[in-house]
């Protein structure tokens, strides 16, 4: 006989749509606590639409959820909001589009980011995020479903939005679980329990239920193909006991509950089989069978629990019961499809065949196994070559770097500098006033002291020539003094922040705080003046990006920071998608450095205007204010670093010198360009642009977002 592994491990297919739904239901079911963020007439819509989804006719659903939407006069922004999330779901979860399906999860992003409040604003925007990182998962498209992925958990980590969290943690274990690190899947599977039991302790909540149910069933999964079966037992014995004792609490969800049963004894029978249970398996699996196949119910695991009973009656020579078990497989694939229940079809037909001796059937059914299995093995080779763990800590340091305040970042060198030329002043005051009382004193030594002087004046000169041939050095000298002082200065802001807890009088906490807001600016200083002096010798880490995503995220992120001065930042990108061979972090941090001058040179309640164009063969990104403008006098000077050119901000806002440098040799590294126009307190418009490597030229572009010419 011959014998086959499964091709990867596979979880419960029951689970991401069926969550999703969820999710629609309990979100009109908060209508007491968030009357005020849903209009009445659609909440009918909602409830109506779920019944209708609730009988398994998604399609008429929505097609009733369409007209009666349309017909809604003047939706607020969660009526819209639950609109495109119920599009997404049925897009995403049921019809597997999932280029439409990430349309309407940016159309989900956009409502959220016109929240009015910060509750609101937290739930919709963790949702959206979380939907478009489901939606580019399913492209492969993996970097920006782990970044949509961490701008989900940060506002669920800033907000202390724990659904956010356990949606996060949920998805983290699923992908651990599909590249085999069922050891890691099991940790993120935990998490994701204990922060759903900490949310809905006390509550009713069916969605939160039903998803705990899930992760003990899938952390019972981790152990089986760990080779931890007893207990793997164990935590499917737990997802049993809750699905019991919580039926009498949701009467009205028995098929939903019966599916989740069926589901975790067809996984506990695998259990019984790796202990050498079989009649035990054989049971259980029979049991998941005769639930899921029902019409409605999960017919695609079913077809997976049929698979494992028929590979038992293969291992235990019951040939007439695997052939009859096949048989009726077939005629559920023809209808239901499901390709890893058709590859272990053909595996186990093949198998049989060989059994009873008929080699070219069993060849014939052999070769079509190994076509599937190849298929599937590549369709996962994309996801086992991504470090999701990496680029996750990546997405934290940079979020760590932008959090840091702008203000004060050149307090330290300033300090320094100026101690320095103090210094030296001093000394040239200090030896003139010498030789001039000693001129007075003594005329015979007036020769004797004008040679002094005079040696004096060349010792001066030499050291002004050295201190010119010594500009070279000054990165060198900038990245000793920021290294060494970087851990203590990080020493006393950790030792602050601890002492900022501890019980003292305000006059106390006021300098306390003093210190820790002093120290915290003077790393965010440091960390710039080594990126700063450090940018010549950095490798770009080069990578596919979408400009128009890249931009919206950076706008988005400084939203509110231009709310703090009542401004609006108004957002147009391209109609099209477009891709830029660029490093993602550097112009990331361009583009939020240009957006973040242009609030603190504006005046509140100003307009921020931010473009995105092709034009000859480049992608232009314009940022316009209506700020203060920047002197003909300075203009030569504000891509300068440590220039003279800084002013305050419109609210006081310190500037120092160093942003604009910095934005200057990244772009000169990108082999692109940096530029400006502006007329004092009339405002000013920076640009960007990079090349693409194919273009076609336009000839519609607006005259402002040319290019100047060398």
């Amino acid at each position: 006989m011959i014998c086959f592994k499964d091709h990867f491990a596979q979880i419960s297919t029951r689970h991401v749509w069926l969550y999703a739904f969820l999710i629609l239901l309990s979100s009109c079911a908060k209508k007491s606590a968030d009357k005020g963020n849903y209009s009445d007439e659609y909440l009918a819509i909602q409830t109506e639409a779920d019944k209708i989804w609730a009988k398994n006719d998604a399609d008429r659903a929505l097609h009733f959820m369409d007209s009666a939407f349309h017909r809604l006069q003047n939706p607020t922004i969660n009526d819209r909001f639950r609109y495109y999330a119920f599009n997404y779901i049925h897009y995403q979860k049921l019809k597997n589009d999932y280029n439409k399906g990430l349309i309407y999860a940016d159309s989900m992003l956009a409502m959220a980011n016109q929240s009015v409040n910060p509750k609101q604003y937290s739930m919709n925007f963790a949702e959206a995020n979380f939907a478009r990182g489901d939606a580019f998962f399913e492209l492969k498209q993996f970097t920006d479903a782990y970044q949509s992925y961490y701008q989900g958990y940060l506002t669920g980590k800033n907000y202390v939005n724990l659904r956010a969290l356990a949606d996060y943690t949920y998805r983290m274990g699923m992908i651990m679980y599909k590249k085999g690190h069922y050891k890691l899947a099991a940790n993120y599977f935990k998490d994701s329990y204990k922060t759903n039991v900490t949310e809905v302790a006390g509550k009713a909540d069916f969605v939160s239920f039903y998803r705990r149910q899930e992760l003990l069933d899938n952390i019972g999964l981790s152990y089986k193909h760990n080779n931890d079966n007893d207990s793997a037992i164990v935590y499917f014995d737990k997802a049993l006991k809750l699905i019991n004792d919580n039926a009498k609490h949701f009467p009205d969800r028995k098929l939903h509950l019966d599916m989740a049963r069926g589901v975790v004894y067809g996984n506990k029978a695998e259990t019984y089989v790796q202990k050498g249970l079989n009649n035990q398996a054989i049971e259980l699996l029979k049991k998941s069978i005769a639930i899921n196949l029902q019409k409605g119910y999960d017919n695609h695991d079913a077809e997976l629990s049929e698979v494992k009973l028929g590979q038992l009656y293969l291992n235990t020579n019951q040939n007439d019961l695997l052939y009859a078990l096949l048989g009726n497989l077939r005629n559920q694939l023809d209808t239901v499809k499901n390709p890893d229940a058709e590859a272990d079809y053909h595996r186990l037909l093949g198998n049989y065949y060989v059994k009873k001796d008929e080699l070219k059937q069993a060849i014939t059914h052999i070769q079509r196994y190994n076509v599937l299995k190849d298929s599937l093995t590549q369709r996962a080779s994309l996801l086992m070559e991504t470090d999701v763990n990496q680029q996750l800590a990546n997405y934290e340091k940079q979020h760590e770097i932008d959090a840091l305040s702008n203000d004060n970042k050149l307090q330290g060198i300033y300090l320094y500098v100026t101690l320095f030329f103090g210094a030296m002043a001093l000394i040239i005051i200090f030896l003139v006033y010498r030789n001039w009382k000693r001129s007075k004193q003594d005329v015979q030594t007036v020769n004797l002291l004008n040679q002094q002087i005079n040696q004096q004046n060349a010792i001066l000169e030499n050291t002004l020539s050295e201190l010119n041939n010594g500009s070279q050095e000054k990165d060198r000298i900038l990245r000793t003094v920021a290294h060494d002082l970087r851990n203590p200065i990080g020493g006393i802001a950790s030792l602050t922040s601890m002492m900022a807890d501890d019980e003292y009088t305000e006059e106390q906490k006021e300098l306390i705080n003093l210190v820790k807001e002093t120290s915290i600016n003077s790393l965010e200083l440091i960390n710039e003046i080594l990126e700063a002096t450090n940018m010549a010798s950095i490798e770009l880490n080069l990578e596919n990006v979408e400009i128009n995503s890249l931009v919206s995220n950076s706008v988005e992120l400084l939203r509110f920071k231009a709310a703090e001065k009542g401004q609006t930042i108004l957002l147009e990108t391209m109609d099209k998608q477009q891709e830029l061979y660029i490093s993602r972090e550097k112009i990331w941090r361009v583009i939020s450095n240009l957006i973040s001058n242009a609030i603190k040179f504006s005046p509140s309640g100003g307009t921020i205007q931010v473009k995105v164009a092709e034009h000859s063969g480049k992608i232009i990104v314009a940022v316009k204010d209506n700020g203060i403008g920047i002197p003909e006098k300075l203009k030569d000077q504000v891509f300068n670093m440590f220039t003279s050119a800084q002013r305050p901000g419109t609210s006081g806002e310190k500037s120092f010198g160093l942003g604009l440098s910095i934005c200057r040799q990244i772009m000169e590294k990108h082999n692109g360009r940096i530029w400006f126009e502006s007329n004092a307190n009339i405002g000013t418009t920076f640009f960007i642009s990079l090349r693409l490597a194919n273009h076609h030229v336009r000839t519609d572009l607006p005259q402002q977002l040319s290019e100047p010419t060398a």
